[in-house]
């Protein structure tokens, strides 16, 4: 399942690109509309079955979406769904919270 399948696929044809169209012999260049996420509201928090994971030494975003979605590309939705810019700002012991059913969370995320 990809993040991409409902976004637009734009043609750039702008001056900022020329020198990089021409090395590659191109007049334009396809590129994705950028995703705009939205944080999720109480209610989607509270409609959305999440489960809580206490963080500990050695944790990282990708393994738990691996663990919870059998895909570590989803490590985002965990960390945009807590609000957490990176890993290095979790500290050890906070609970964060994993929504269970990916497709309801981006869904709530505006990217499905």
């Amino acid at each position: 399942m990809s993040r991409y399948r409902n976004d637009q696929i734009l043609l750039n044809s702008s001056e900022y690109y020329k020198p990089l169209r021409e090395t590659r012999g191109l007049k334009v260049i396809r590129q994705y509309e950028t995703p705009m996420l939205t944080n999720p509201s109480v209610a989607d928090r509270t409609r959305i079955t999440a489960d809580t994971y206490l963080w500990g030494y050695g944790d990282r975003l990708y393994k738990l979406a691996y663990q919870y979605y059998g895909d570590a590309r989803f490590w985002w939705v965990i960390a945009w769904w807590n609000g957490i810019p990176a890993e290095s700002e979790i500290p050890n012991g906070a609970v964060i919270a994993i929504p269970i059913n990916i497709e309801d969370a981006l869904k709530a995320l505006g990217v499905a």
